[in-house]
């Protein structure tokens, strides 16, 4: 089978690249031929791991380039030409490729694959300047958020994105939370898959002092400033707790600001962005990973790689994490954006070691039953053959069809 994977970046530097990746590793080593189409934006002078490219930006014409990137459109003609698809793959499109991708899809067999909330929302996470979650249609609303000229070209990205989302034949959501947001919107048929992460061994047994770890984006909605200020509770407990902070994003500044108002100097490290191999190395020595989200997170693929690596986990519960945690058993959930929960969460499993260790080998279990890309790529194996098979007119699966949500 040849797959084409469209997605805005070929840099590793973000879950849904790195996913991206992984796909094309996984079904390239069962036989088929898959390629990735991507912008070079964030690549520089760097040779591109994408088998075909154009161009991105993150310079300020980058709104103006998400609106409207028409040679995103030309190489795709050119690759649907040269490469001749079985099948189109699209995940991120709307931050660098643009809904100028769309048109030529409608020659070949093509499904959309939500991962997060971009066609929805124009700054892709529906998160409000008050930190409440926005439930409105893009519109009037999106100028509490966006600059007059932003609202102005991202209102016509989604004028064209209407105009033409029926070149795709199946939305694919990586989970419920993201399904019941698109058909809020009028988009269907929309089948849940979630994301898969790659086996690995468990982690080694904890070494003290006790480590507390994020990994992740540094921005507004992933609300690391809330962890910061449950952590401060959390030191006050246990006088030899650490907290890790890895990645990097605009709201690095102000948390590295925040960590001596909070008295936490000394505690808390801020690694910046680190290379996969050093940051897996590091969060193998954390007690506890913690995704302390204000936003719904679409999926919550550092939830998904804690449980894989066996090491208990304290997410927000709303979104993604709240279909593969069961709190008490597989992890802990506590409300976003309430930092006294999430230090109690934190402090009674660093109080019972035990019962901590216990949830995060329930985790990894599940996650080894659940999420692992294997069984995610054979979900996507399974629709790829169904829209080949029906030349793109999808057909609701009966119930025992039914790629269903693990």
């Amino acid at each position: 089978m040849k797959i084409l994977l469209l997605n805005d970046m070929a840099a590793p530097v973000g879950g849904a690249e790195i996913l991206t990746f992984d796909l094309r590793s996984e079904l390239r080593r069962r036989g088929h031929d898959a390629r990735i189409l991507a912008s070079r934006a964030l690549l520089g002078e760097s040779p591109g791991p994408a088998d075909f490219e154009c161009f991105g930006t993150t310079s300020r014409l980058r709104t103006l380039n998400r609106t409207a990137n028409p040679h995103a459109y030309w190489r795709l003609k050119r690759a649907l030409s040269d490469f001749r698809p079985d099948v189109v793959h699209v995940r991120m499109f709307m931050t660098q490729l643009s809904p100028l991708v769309l048109p030529p899809l409608r020659s070949v067999p093509s499904l959309y694959h939500a991962v997060w909330y971009e066609t929805i929302c124009p700054t892709g996470h529906r998160l409000l300047p008050d930190r409440s979650i926005c439930e409105e249609r893009p519109g009037r609303a999106c100028r509490r958020c966006l600059s007059p000229p932003a609202w102005s070209s991202l209102m016509l990205q989604h004028l064209l994105w209407e105009r033409w989302r029926d070149a795709f034949d199946l939305f694919v959501a990586n989970s419920e939370t993201v399904r019941r947001r698109l058909v809020e919107h009028g988009i269907e048929p929309v089948v849940v898959v979630h994301n898969g992460v790659p086996r690995r061994p468990p982690r080694p047994p904890p070494r003290r002092p006790p480590l507390i770890a994020y990994a992740g984006r540094l921005t507004r909605e992933k609300g690391v400033d809330v962890l910061l200020r449950a952590f401060q509770r959390v030191a006050a407990a246990e006088s030899r707790a650490r907290l890790i902070v890895i990645g990097d994003g605009p709201e690095a500044g102000a948390l590295a600001r925040s960590i001596p108002e909070l008295g936490l100097e000394g505690r808390v490290t801020m690694t910046g962005h680190l290379p996969r191999r050093k940051m897996e190395s590091m969060l193998d020595q954390a007690w506890i990973q913690v995704v302390p989200s204000l936003m719904e997170e679409p999926f919550g693929i550092a939830v998904a790689e804690a449980m894989m690596r066996g090491t208990p986990v304290v997410a927000s519960n709303h979104g993604g994490p709240t279909e593969i945690v069961e709190d008490g058993r597989t992890g802990r959930l506590v409300p976003p954006d309430d930092p006294i929960s999430l230090a109690t969460a934190l402090t009674g499993l660093l109080d019972d070691p035990d019962r901590a260790e216990a949830i995060g080998a329930a985790g990894r279990q599940w996650a080894l039953e659940h999420l692992t890309r294997e069984a995610c790529v054979e979900k996507f194996l399974a629709l790829y053959g169904k829209l080949i098979e029906s030349n793109g007119a999808w057909n609701e699966p009966s119930s025992s069809e039914r790629v269903r949500p693990v």
